[in-house]
């Protein structure tokens, strides 16, 4: 037989004293819960205003990477005396960006004589391949300045996870539009873009 004690009163169980002993504990578990939900909702949306504001920080990143004679470049001095400026991502091995490169360098006289244009080849080749970057370029005759980012550091500065992979960037040296993958006559589409910035207008990217 079980046994329930009473309280001060024979009518009233202890039951009653233990459930609501229960109900106030949940209750200021109930407070904390509602405290740390909150203190995440806050950190969540701290790190989401931050997150936005990188995406939104068109300064290119300051990175050491290689030129083709084996000096260390730092992506900072990546200038163009106020004119625009165009840097794309290829590699040996892309097809896309060596048809990309080539139509970037059969029109480059012509773009640089009317915009001033100035565009930078970054080779995310690694290693073992960069010494066939040379060679590669020299063979095609391009005329645009070719960088090496070995290590992939300046790509994932950029946040370029495909490739080709090209940035327009304004006078100012700020990015205003870029664009992944190539296709035949996207360089006119590119091009329109940088008289667009060489005028002074606005341009629309992703």
């Amino acid at each position: 037989m079980i046994k329930i004690s009473l309280c001060e009163s024979e009518a009233v169980p202890c039951v009653y004293k233990f459930w609501n002993s229960f109900i106030s504990m949940n209750l200021q578990n109930f407070k904390h819960m509602k405290k740390l939900i909150i203190f995440t909702l806050v950190l969540f949306l701290g790190t989401a205003l931050y997150a936005q504001e990188e995406s939104q920080n068109n300064d290119l990143p300051s990175v050491n990477i290689k030129t083709l004679d084996g000096q260390t470049f730092n992506t900072k001095d990546i200038a163009n005396d106020g004119k625009p400026i165009l840097i794309s991502f290829w590699a040996l091995w892309c097809k896309p960006c060596k048809k990309e490169m080539d139509a970037y360098n059969e029109n480059y006289d012509d773009w640089q004589e009317e915009t001033g244009v100035k565009i930078y080849a970054v080779s995310i080749d690694d290693a073992r391949s960069t010494a066939k970057v040379l060679p590669f370029v020299s063979g095609k005759a391009w005329e645009m300045e070719v960088l090496l980012d070995p290590n992939g550091d300046f790509k994932r500065a950029m946040n370029v996870n495909m490739i080709p992979h090209t940035f327009l960037l304004d006078g100012n040296g700020k990015i205003v539009y870029q664009h992944t993958s190539y296709y035949e006559g996207l360089e006119e589409e590119i091009y329109e873009m940088v008289q667009k910035v060489a005028e002074g207008e606005g341009v629309t990217g992703h």
